[in-house]
């Protein structure tokens, strides 16, 4: 079976919409059955405000509903069952899945009609079937067209969501769109059987993801989602070019440069690239999470002065992973200098206090923007970002003497050496973890964050077998799914709310990848199998999963680009 056809299996047109790379286009199923919905993808815009058409319904010669059939990468098919149905067959009903969809009278003795959609470029729809099949056109205006596919006929969507209807070749159409889609899934990896079919759907997520930044020339980016997250986030960049280096290295070196390339005066690097600009300061944010931020109680939704937006610093991580699978010097004699800069940034302008240890001067800094480290005052103090800083200036030594042997990494080195022993002051012998600090007050809740100083390598033994322990204890981190990002034990615990329970696939890595630093492979893999089974188990790359069911947390955001290549990413360590 080919890579499409595995992937064409999770393409339920719910939580994977039909769309190509580049485009801003997304087709769901209707809810109700009545053919599908089109909507736009925007940044920063709900999908109820990016709507197209509300609905578009195929029928055959008589009027009959032809319900989706199935759906592959390069197209949709819509069809009634393949039989013929005569006077005295009783009503059908045709589901997918769990979905019902229509009740279908019988069509006196006449083969079903048959429909196909596809693209035709990245702003156009096309849509072609057998005579005497129609396509009935409800719009969000309530005017509604009725046309005949014979011939094929295409929707074009512009940028103002507003459709023009003509007719095309539609076999050009689905060549073309076929085209597309085996040339993506040429490069996807082949890893184990029993990994292969999620490994082809979460290739399908990172080219389904791809949009194009017109103010960047014709920059590519990975976003973490068309549904709702347009737009290139630092730390997703960096997880979905780890995984996307298994079968295109320059796709993955074109997401980093992306965001690496608008760093500001003092080198912090931006939060957010997206085609509107970036988001660098809390002055930048969007008036929605603003609002967000109000409702939660924060402190910073309406700060006095500009607040710093950034990612936690694992630029050169990142960069040496993806130069491991294709070496590319001048790629990363290009790179090194800002991320060298945005390292000196933490120090210089993220250490609050003065204390020689940066803090996070706002929760989205972290990456964990939910998290009840961050419910004290800020700014936090944390031990994984005491950690990502140790390894940062540890690979950019690395990077330093493989690239730039004439430069002189001690400074590197010694700043990390400084930095682990100021992280080791969050170690607390009382509860038998690192704690975090907000304002100055420790945060005693109990999170993966505490596990992340295990990335160092170098922790005192003692310190690095309580950790290991906590990763071992059933009622804290190991769960029968995988691990929570807060123990299940703290009373801070919700296996619904983000970061304040549900698993998520890039710290369960970053905490394996740092159980193998510290010394114990075999149970980095165990968490890496773990990681593996829950994505398919889930169903898919969610952005997270309820840790007590394993399955897509309710208000998590489905086929999620950095659960996606992360899972790539694991599929392919696994398969080695």
């Amino acid at each position: 079976m080919t890579l499409a056809l595995l992937a064409g299996r999770h393409l339920d047109l719910v939580s994977a919409p039909f769309t190509l790379p580049r485009s801003r286009v997304l087709v769901f199923r209707s809810s109700s059955g009545d053919g599908v919905l089109v909507h736009t993808s925007e940044y920063e815009k709900r999908l109820s405000e990016c709507r197209v058409l509300d609905s578009v319904v195929v029928t055959d010669a008589e009027g009959h509903m032809l319900p989706v059939a199935d759906a592959l990468p390069g197209r949709v098919r819509f069809a009634l069952p393949s039989r013929s149905l005569s006077e005295d067959v009783p009503d059908l009903q045709s589901s997918v899945g769990d979905e019902r969809f229509v009740s279908l009278r019988s069509l006196n003795d006449r083969e079903a009609a048959e429909a196909t959609l596809a693209f035709a470029d990245p702003s156009t729809l096309s849509l072609g079937g057998t005579p005497g099949t129609r396509v009935r056109l409800e719009r969000p205006d309530g005017s509604i067209e009725e046309h005949p596919l014979d011939a094929g006929i295409r929707l074009h969507i512009a940028a103002d969501r507003t459709v023009t209807v003509d007719s095309g070749d539609h076999g050009a159409a689905l060549a073309a769109t076929a085209t597309i889609w085996d040339d993506w899934f040429a490069k996807c990896p082949v890893v184990r059987d029993d990994l292969q079919e999620m490994t082809a759907f979460c290739w399908w997520v990172l080219g389904a993801n791809i949009v194009e930044l017109p103010s960047l020339g014709d920059a590519r980016a990975i976003v973490p989602s068309k549904i709702g997250y347009v737009g290139l986030w630092q730390w997703d960049a960096y997880f979905i070019a780890v995984g996307l280096r298994h079968g295109d290295p320059e796709l993955a070196r074109e997401q980093l440069a992306i965001a690496f390339r608008f760093p500001q005066p003092d080198g912090q690097l931006p939060d957010v690239v997206h085609e509107l600009g970036v988001l660098a300061t809390s002055d930048d944010l969007p008036e929605s999470d603003r609002a967000n931020l109000r409702r939660a109680g924060s402190q910073i939704a309406d700060p006095s002065a500009p607040v710093p937006l950034t990612k936690p610093p694992l630029a050169a991580w990142a960069l040496r992973k993806v130069l491991e699978v294709a070496d590319d010097p001048e790629f990363a004699r290009a790179q090194l200098p800002r991320i060298i800069a945005s390292q000196d940034w933490w120090f210089a302008g993220s250490d609050l206090d003065h204390d020689g240890m940066p803090e996070y001067g706002h929760p989205y800094s972290s990456g964990l923007d939910d998290s009840p480290i961050f419910d004290g005052p800020l700014p936090t103090a944390a031990p994984d970002l005491g950690a990502y800083l140790v390894r940062q200036d540890l690979e950019i030594a690395a990077l330093l003497e493989r690239y730039e042997p004439d430069a002189d990494p001690t400074r590197f080195r010694e700043r990390a050496a400084v930095t682990q022993e100021l992280l080791l002051r969050m170690w607390s012998p009382e509860h038998g973890r690192f704690l975090a600090y907000g304002g100055g007050e420790a945060q005693l809740s109990d999170t993966v964050v505490g596990l992340m100083p295990l990335l160092t390598g170098t922790l005192p033994a003692p310190i690095a077998d309580t950790l290991r322990a906590a990763v071992d204890d059933p009622s804290r981190f190991a769960l029968e799914y995988g691990l929570p990002t807060v123990a299940a034990s703290d009373p801070d615990f919700s296996p619904e709310r983000m970061w304040r329970g549900p698993i998520w696939v890039n710290t369960s890595v970053l905490v394996a990848e740092g159980l193998e630093a510290s010394g114990w492979p075999e149970r980095a893999r165990e968490l890496r199998e773990q990681t593996v089974a829950l994505v398919i188990h889930g169903g898919g790359p969610h952005e997270y999963f309820n840790p007590h069911t394993g399955r897509k947390a309710d208000r998590a955001t489905t086929a999620f680009g950095w659960s996606a290549a992360l899972f790539i990413d694991l599929a392919v360590g696994l398969s080695g």
